[in-house]
Order: C-alpha cells, then sequence, then structure tokens
C-alpha cells in the first residue's frame, strides 16, 4: 500500500524526503530531553544533601571552560560553583535541543501539509485522466457516484495516510525506538519492561486491524449508494417536483443515511476495544515502573533524576505506540480508500487505439460485416445479431425499431464506443479497430438521445465542436440546426449564459445547440440518435435540410422513432429484437415490410386523431 501511495509524490519527493530527515532530528532531539533532565536532578540531589553519585557526570568547568568528568564517588567536596556548572551546562543543551526540536517540528509540518496537497492533486488526476480513456463499457462497471467518492472522500482518506507516511508513521516508530535504545541506556533492569509491553500492544493493534478493514470496505460501498441517490434526486429534481415525491426521496435518503450509520457503528464496535486495551498496557507499564524505580530508589541504588528520565521514556515509548494505534486505525480505513482509487486506477480500458496512429478516415463509407454484439460479452445474451449492412459515403441514412431494439447499440460501434464481439465494422474501407480513437472519433459526430450541455456561454458550448472556428462558421453550423433564430433573439446572443447543464433552454432548443456543435467538427459521418424527438416535424425537416445543404458528402445516420424523420433518407434499416428486418426506401418498406407498415400506419392513425382533436 505504501509503495502505491508514494508512486503519485512525482514533483514532490524533495519535501517529502526533507520531512522525513527533520522528523527524525525532531524525535532525536526529544529523546535526549530526559537523560539532560536527568543529569540536573541528581546534581540538585547532590547539591541538596551531599549524597554521592552513582554513575559519571559530565559538566562544564564555568571557570576554565573545559570538559570536566567526574567519576563515582569523587564529588567529595564539591564546590557550589561547580555543580552550579554541571546545571547551567545541562539547562543550556536542554534549551537548545527544545528550540531546534520546535523549528525541525514546525518546517516538518508546512513542508509535509504542501507534500500531501501536491500527492492529492496527483492522485485526483491520476483518476480523472484514467476515467477519460474508459470505454463506455469501463463507465458501466462503476457508476458515477462510486466514481465521485472515489475521487473525493477516497482521495482525501489517501491523502491523510500519505501525510501519516512521510510523517507521523516515521516519527512514531523512530520515538518508540530511540527512547528504548536510551531506556536501556540509563537502566538496562528496568527497561526489560517495554519488551513486554510493545509486542502485546502490536499484537492487539494487528488483530483488530485485520478485523476492521472489511468492514470499513463495507461502509465505503454504502457512502456510494447514498451518493447515488444525492445524485439521481438532483438530476431529477424537476421529475420529483413535478410528481411531489419529495417525501419519498427524503425516506429513501434517511435509509441510505441510516445504513451509512450502521455500518460505521459496526466498524467502530471493534475500534473503541482498542483504547481501552491500550490503556491497561499502558498504565501497567506505568505502575511496573513506579513499583521498581521506587524500590531502588529506597535501597539507594539509583538518584530520583534516573527515575525521572525512565519515566519520561515510558511516556515517550507508549505514547508513540498509541500514536502507532491511531495510525492503524487511520491506515485501515485509508486501505479501503486506496484499494478503491487503485481499482480504477488499475483497471485497463477495453479500447485501445490501432496500431497505425496516422490513419486518416478518407470517407463516410460503413460497413457491418456479420457483427454480433453484446454488452456483457456473452454469445448467449446478444444485443445485435448477425448485422450486416452497407453505407456508402454521403448517404442518409435512417435507422427505425422499437425500444431496445438496438438501434443506438448499432451506431455506438461506429465511433468504437464499444467493440463488436463478432464480425466487424469498417469506416472508410478500413477496420475501425486500426485507427486512432482520436482520428476515428474526430472524423464521426454523434448526438447523443441525453443532450449534454456544460456550463458556460453559447458560444463557449458550440467551439467544443471546433475551437478555433470562426464566428461566421459558427453562425452557418447554427443556422443549418435551426438554432440561429433562437439564438439571436436571447439578449445576449451567442454569449448568453446556459446555466448548469443548459438549463436556460428548452429540450428542443438543447437538442438543436447540440447538433450545431457536432456540425462544427465538419464530420465525415454525422450520426442523429433521436436526437430530434423534442422539436416539431416541421422544424425536423428543416434540420434535415439544413444537414445536407451544409455538407453534401456527408454520411448522416438518422436513428428516429418517428416515420416523418427517416421517410426521406436514401435507405432505412428496420431492426428488430437486435437483427435487420428490412432495409429500403420508405416506399419498398411500405409495400414489402410489415414491421414499417405497422409503424407508419399507427403514426398517420395518431397524427389524424390528434387533428381531429
Amino acid at each position: 500500500m505504501i509503495r502505491k501511495l508514494l508512486r503519485h509524490a512525482k514533483g514532490y519527493e524533495g519535501k517529502s524526503i526533507a520531512t522525513l530527515c527533520l522528523v527524525l532530528f525532531e524525535t532525536a532531539l526529544e529523546v535526549v530531553l530526559p537523560m539532560f533532565m536527568s543529569y540536573i536532578l541528581n546534581t540538585m540531589q547532590l547539591f541538596a544533601n551531599g549524597t554521592p553519585l552513582k554513575e559519571a557526570l559530565i559538566y562544564l568547568d564555568l571557570q576554565t571552560g573545559q570538559i570536566v568528568s567526574l567519576a563515582e564517588n569523587s564529588l567529595t567536596p564539591v564546590t557550589q560553583q561547580l555543580l552550579l556548572s554541571v546545571v547551567v551546562t545541562y539547562g543550556v543543551l536542554m534549551i537548545i535541543s527544545a528550540a531546534l526540536s520546535l523549528s525541525a517540528g514546525a518546517l516538518a509540518g508546512r513542508l509535509c501539509a504542501q507534500a500531501g496537497a501536491g500527492f492529492s492533486r496527483n492522485v485526483r488526476y491520476a483518476l480523472f485522466k484514467k476515467i477519460q480513456s474508459f470505454s463506455f463499457s469501463n463507465v458501466d462497471k462503476f457508476s458515477t457516484a462510486s466514481l465521485v467518492t472515489r475521487s473525493t472522500t477516497d482521495v482525501n482518506n489517501a491523502q491523510q495516510s500519505f501525510m501519516m507516511i512521510i510523517r507521523t508513521v516515521i516519527r512514531a516508530p523512530a520515538m518508540l525506538i530511540f527512547s528504548c535504545i536510551m531506556a536501556f541506556i540509563r537502566h538496562p533492569d528496568m527497561a526489560w519492561v517495554f519488551l513486554v509491553a510493545v509486542p502485546l500492544l502490536g499484537l492487539v493493534m494487528g488483530i483488530l486491524a485485520a478485523k476492521v478493514h472489511p468492514l470499513f470496505l463495507s461502509m465505503l460501498k454504502k457512502y456510494d449508494k447514498m451518493n447515488a441517490d444525492v445524485q439521481e434526486n438532483l438530476v431529477g429534481i424537476r421529475v420529483v417536483k413535478s410528481f411531489v415525491r419529495e417525501d419519498y426521496e427524503e425516506e429513501k435518503y434517511r435509509r441510505s443515511t441510516e445504513e451509512v450509520r450502521k455500518s460505521q457503528l459496526k466498524a467502530e464496535r471493534l475500534l473503541i476495544l482498542m483504547n481501552p486495551l491500550v490503556n491497561c498496557i499502558v498504565y501497567g507499564t506505568i505502575v511496573t515502573l513506579l513499583i521498581i524505580g521506587g524500590a531502588e530508589i529506597a535501597d539507594g541504588r539509583i538518584e530520583s533524576g534516573t527515575l525521572t528520565a525512565m519515566m519520561s521514556y515510558c511516556t515517550q515509548i507508549l505514547v508513540s505506540v498509541m500514536m502507532i494505534c491511531f495510525i492503524a486505525v487511520q491506515l485501515v480505513m485509508s486501505r479501503a480508500s486506496i484499494d478503491r482509487i487503485y481499482e480504477v486506477l488499475e483497471t485497463e480500458p477495453d479500447i485501445r487505439d490501432g496500431e497505425q496512429k496516422d490513419l486518416q478516415v478518407k470517407d463516410g463509407s460503413i460497413k457491418f460485416d456479420h457483427v454480433n454484439f453484446s454488452y456483457s460479452n456473452n454469445a448467449e445474451n446478444l444485443t445485435l445479431t448477425d448485422i450486416n449492412l452497407d453505407i456508402a459515403s454521403g448517404e442518409t441514412v435512417g435507422i427505425i425499431g422499437g425500444t431496445g431494439d438496438g438501434k443506438s447499440s448499432l451506431a455506438q460501434l461506429i465511433p468504437r464506443f464499444y467493440d463488436v464481439l463478432d464480425g466487424s465494422v469498417t469506416v472508410g474501407g478500413v477496420d475501425v479497430r486500426e485507427y486512432s480513437l482520436f482520428n476515428l472519433r474526430e472524423s464521426v459526430a454523434m448526438v447523443l438521445q441525453k443532450n449534454v450541455l456544460f456550463s458556460g456561454t453559447i458560444r463557449e458550448n458550440l467551439l467544443w465542436g471546433n475551437k478555433d472556428a470562426t464566428q461566421q462558421e459558427i453562425e452557418a453550423a447554427a443556422k443549418a440546426a435551426c438554432a440561429h433564430d433562437f439564438i439571436m433573439s436571447f439578449p445576449d446572443k451567442y454569449e448568453t449564459d446556459l446555466g448548469q447543464g443548459g438549463v436556460n433552454v428548452s429540450g428542443g432548443q438543447k437538442q438543436r445547440l447540440c447538433i450545431a456543435r457536432a456540425l462544427l467538427k465538419k464530420p465525415k459521418i454525422m450520426i442523429l440518435d433521436d436526437s430530434t424527438s423534442a422539436v416539431d416535424t416541421a422544424t425536423d425537416a428543416q434540420i434535415r435540410y439544413g444537414l445536407k445543404q451544409l455538407d453534401k458528402d456527408m454520411t448522416t445516420i438518422i436513428i428516429a422513432q418517428r416515420i416523418s424523420s427517416v421517410e426521406h433518407c436514401d435507405k432505412i434499416v428496420v431492426l428488430n429484437d437486435g437483427k435487420i428486418d428490412a432495409v429500403g426506401t420508405h416506399e419498398q418498406l411500405l409495400k414489402t415490410n410489415q414491421i414499417y407498415q405497422e409503424v407508419y400506419h399507427s403514426q398517420q392513425k395518431g397524427t389524424a386523431e390528434g387533428g381531429e382533436n
């Protein structure tokens, strides 16, 4: 896990390494402070009652400026000036060590925060870039709400883990090791207590961490569900209000939050055991040291300063162990988030560039050769079966059929949003799998059933089709899509702000803007996937006429439910249950194809009845 995290520290390696070094320096200084304190206390004890020290003492002679060593039992008689020199020497060392430790800690904190922010930026960018490379089938694997959670909550958890790794994860073990070493140096007979306490704490943490991880993973899945409910409600807010279903949505969201709460509690039930267990071990260690140290002081084997130093080291050791406990909890939580992040990052796109990177699409001819397709890649569950279809460059082809007959699926194979299970799709005489995705999709414009506009002005949205388009080209595309007139009716015309998702325009206006945006690509193939359903038949006819006038060589595929949208096409494809039932002109199909006849007569009858009403 740590290797995965550090992989995204690129550009912040220097700050991360500097943080590690400063933390080690800070920790080393903190560990020597109890030793200096014990020397001062032992000296003060000697000054108070003249009791000889049981260990060598090194001090600075203020009169000569020389370092002097006083061996055991060599302190009688000792002058007041000599004792003051010892206190001042170690007092100054304590002040210097504390100041340096504080400075190192503050600088380490600043560098750690900078490295952490850079790390999270790198991870978010890597996630976003990876998602952009996904095929539709890859995107289908992860829900939108889940991808949002992974890019926000999970990245925040990973950032906390990274910052702990370069600071706290190093600091706590370093403090533990350094304090243990100093404790054994000061009094080996008492330090054995730590050899029992530390492994016991490690065992407790390891058991709890192993049991808690799957619970946190389950909790994050509940988060995905909760976010999906929020997203669905916000996207469909108009439908919710029109059906007066606010109470239902509130209850559904309440249930989602309740599931999150229960999953959190289930994980926390185990974690709350950590504090009492750790406290038992910590206080047991302190009591043991007090018993042993008190007995040795009473027997005159050690001074009070030595016991004070051992208690300080005990505090440092046990605090560092408690920090490790906290880190373990955070890493357990973060491990689930990191696994979810890398589930996305390590997912290989189903669709990749062809080998001929420079191959260009020469024309808009299309051929389906014995194509079978399944969203699940299961030959037993085909969406399209044995599709054979030739479309000449410049032709206008209509595709009609019932809901679920595979009309959109057929069209999405052309720009390789999905790959065929069997057979082949060729564009410009070349299998689509041989093109680079950029070159293929630059030659194909597709206006989907769900029209999407982005926040910004009308001009900014249209320039998605061609960022270098002139005003004349923009207006020509808008006129062909029957959008120019309503655009000019707005006070700000092409600079009109559309709002989030194009909320400031109607459904029909949104469709026409999407068509104009696609036309600015000047594609060789234009696919209109039921993209004029929100406009009247007269406007629909004007749009079809405008498309052909703008580029006579452009192949146009019109997927529609209305016969009137496709009756003037060069040929019409009738789909039925994922298979081609017939191909022909409007007149031919009216004479020979039963499905087409039924659709035509039912729509004519509906139009007539609507006229009578």
